[in-house]
């Protein structure tokens, strides 16, 4: 699975969540176009679909296997992106 099918999982199912759906909308035009959606945007997108009980959805819709790789795809661009904090 590539970053911008992850988002897509998301999005086909915000529908009931404008703010995620319009978040998740611009994320997968930005990456459709060609361009970096900062981690940022991909972490709020992943805490605001475990918050709206999303997970249990992609789960039952998709199956384990396609929601792991989801989230996975979504952690590592979000990990390769993040700054390394200063110790």
């Amino acid at each position: 699975m590539d970053l911008t099918g992850a988002v897509r999982m998301i999005l086909a199912e915000s529908a009931a969540f404008p703010e995620l759906m319009r978040v998740a909308r611009d994320a997968h035009d930005a990456l459709a176009a060609g361009r970096r959606v900062s981690h940022e945007t991909l972490s709020w997108m992943l805490r605001e679909a475990s918050r709206k009980g999303l997970y249990a959805v992609l789960v039952e819709k998709h199956g384990r296997g396609a929601f792991d790789d989801m989230v996975v795809v979504l952690c590592r661009e979000i990990d390769r992106q993040a700054p390394v904090p200063s110790r």
